[in-house]
């Protein structure tokens, strides 16, 4: 019986640092040869590269969702929409024109939905105004946002940074302008986030 405990005990203690393992550079994830500066202040920023179209994403998004809500207090995410071409770009301008609205957290799921469940193409402004609308967001105030010069801004930002951190699919995941994970199941990435995010930390001790 003694003999058991202890075998116990030692596969759970084996269990235990399977589960909270380090990543591994270059299979989990890639570290970025410039350090970015980040938008985040003192807090960790974990930056989500994304579009509403990509089944990677969608599948993704309930457990980095999950994971948000209940992130560390030193942690901050922000979403930034990628356009590989020119159909993707107006998910970027409505994603900017609902969080000046203040509803982008409101339509997240909505949105995704629509193109991975209800296999709807929102690829032009009036197609996108008429979902919106039709999801409680008033078209007027969108489309003023949409087209608006702030908007528009955003979208060249998020551009910048699609490029800046060399990011050739989506979901890809970045945390504090230095790691960079993706080509992950969902469940790798959270696991590679958190240890990621410990890294960073410990970075920022030493600096």
């Amino acid at each position: 019986m003694k003999l058991i405990k202890v075998a116990i005990t030692a596969l759970c203690l084996l269990i235990s640092t399977q589960l909270h393992a380090e990543p591994v550079e270059g299979k989990d994830y890639r570290v970025m040869d410039f350090p970015q500066p980040t938008s985040t202040g003192k807090k960790i920023e974990v930056l989500e590269f994304f579009f509403y179209g990509c089944s990677h994403c969608y599948h993704l998004h309930p457990y980095l969702s999950d994971w948000a809500r209940k992130m560390p207090k030193d942690v901050e995410i922000v979403y930034v929409p990628t356009v590989f071409n020119p159909n993707w770009e107006s998910m970027a301008y409505t994603y900017y024109a609902l969080q000046t609205m203040g509803k982008s957290h409101e339509l997240h799921d909505a949105l995704y939905k629509a193109w991975n469940e209800q296999h709807q193409i929102l690829a032009e402004q009036s197609d996108v105004s008429a979902f919106v609308a039709k999801n409680g967001v008033d078209a007027k105030q969108f489309n003023d946002a949409y087209t608006s010069f702030g908007v528009r801004s955003m979208v060249m930002r998020a551009k910048q940074l699609q490029d800046t951190y060399n990011i050739r699919g989506t979901p890809t995941v970045v945390v504090d302008g230095k790691y960079v994970i993706n080509s992950l199941p969902p469940d790798d990435i959270i696991k590679a986030l958190n240890g990621l995010i410990e890294k960073a930390r410990k970075d920022r001790k030493h600096k």
